[in-house]
């Protein structure tokens, strides 16, 4: 097989030898199956709420989206990693994609852009929420990256797939058991929190201080759980995620225009952030377990092999996760649990070996062409569906008044009803 280089938008593509090998095209359209998925949760999840992130142990469809993006940045790594002739230079090169990644992530989902309901721009820098999905990816794409360039032994052939990658697996259960350790081991103690009173939209001034009660250890619930208190504090509240999903939950008593009453808990007041720190840990397994797969597309050169390779390995990972599920530890996306990392995983490595068997191996390439054309632009399509700008530039689009458009006449007849 030969080998891979990266190109700009994430894209993985053969290197030229004598002529151009043909590229895995299932890796482009299981990218472009992300971004597909990305946007009918996004824009379905307010009509269909089976298909929106479940409220908090559970899946639904838009749960495994993060983790089919996780996924197939780790396989992509293997190819665009699998020689390494100067560690420090690609080092640099891995460092440098991972900050530009995450620092357009602050710029889209930090505050600036304020949705399809309004015109305007703009983010206080002392609410600016510093992470979400692709500063997800940017540290999942690090880890992978890092160890794909310092852990790997160039000795498939001689010593196999484990040993090849002994450390790879260290770094995993390495990772897993410090966010086990931490998730389950830290004390959460009563804490407290300044918010907009519920009926109130006046200026942040007008602001009423909740308490939440915990003095707990251990505990997975949205209110007392370590993740939330170890971004609280290291990042602050204020730069959390202020429309946590877990406000859908029956306990809380969401109203119809996303206003939460003053009878319901005060953690329903909180804010989140669902791709916080602690769970970053888990996500970034997603992405070396990903890693994994690639090595078996890069270094097994038949159809045959690659799929039964997959195949064992998907289906272990999903017994071990439902195991764990079974035994208690919930799947859970706001808090990427270890059974949930796992599932979901294993759900990614089954669905991709479809693909590669359908496409790459049956070769029904045409039926799956627009989702391969938004795997390759995908980082592009991002953009545009994260920023709203392609709405916002339909928006602006109006009669006599700004709410005579489209998007408005939209969102009131349809998710507004």
């Amino acid at each position: 097989m030969a080998d891979y280089t990266p190109l700009l938008n994430g894209v993985d593509h053969p290197a030229t030898i004598c002529a151009k090998p043909p590229r895995i095209a299932s890796l482009d359209v299981f990218r472009g199956l992300c971004v597909f998925l990305m946007m009918l949760v996004d824009y379905g999840g307010s009509i269909f709420p089976i298909i929106a992130h479940s409220p908090w142990n559970g899946l639904h469809l838009a749960d495994f989206v993060m983790p089919f993006f996780l996924f197939i940045a780790g396989v992509s790594l293997a190819l665009v990693y699998k020689k390494v002739t100067n560690r420090a230079e690609a080092t640099w090169k891995a460092v440098f994609k991972a900050l530009k990644l995450f620092l357009l992530g602050v710029l889209l989902q930090g505050g600036y852009f304020h949705g399809v309901t309004s015109l305007t721009f703009g983010v206080d820098i002392e609410r600016i929420r510093w992470f979400g999905i692709l500063q997800r990816i940017a540290l999942g794409y690090i880890v992978a990256a890092l160890c794909e360039i310092w852990l790997s032994r160039q000795t498939w052939d001689e010593v196999g797939f484990f040993k090849s990658y002994y450390w790879h697996w260290c770094v995993i259960f390495s990772l897993s058991a410090i966010y086990a350790g931490l998730l389950y081991g830290l004390y959460v103690p009563d804490w407290e929190f300044k918010a907009l009173t519920p009926t109130s939209m006046r200026p942040s001034s007008d602001s009423f201080v909740y308490l939440v009660k915990c003095s707990v250890r251990g505990d997975l619930g949205p209110a007392c759980n370590s993740a939330g208190m170890i971004d609280r504090f290291i990042l602050g509240v204020d730069h959390l995620y202020l429309k946590p999903v877990y406000r859908n939950l029956k306990e809380c008593n969401l109203s119809a225009d996303g206003e939460v009453p003053e009878s319901s808990p005060s953690w329903c007041h909180a804010p989140f952030d669902p791709e916080g720190i602690l769970s970053s840990l888990t996500a970034a397994v997603t992405c070396i377990i990903g890693l994994q797969y690639g090595h078996i597309l890069a270094h097994i050169e038949d159809h045959k092999g690659r799929l039964n390779a997959w195949s064992l390995f998907s289906v272990s990972i999903f017994v071990l996760g439902s195991f764990l599920a079974f035994i208690g530890i919930p799947v859970n996306k706001s808090l990427y649990t270890i059974s949930y990392m796992l599932i979901t995983s294993a759900s990614a490595g089954i669905t991709f070996c479809a693909l590669y068997l359908l496409i790459d191996v049956y070769g029904y390439r045409c039926i799956t062409s627009v989702l391969e054309w938004m795997g390759i632009h995908s980082l592009s399509i991002f953009v545009l569906v994260t920023s709203n700008l392609a709405i916002i530039a339909i928006q602006g689009l109006y009669w006599s008044d700004p709410e005579n458009n489209i998007v408005h006449w939209v969102i009131t007849r349809f998710l507004h009803k």
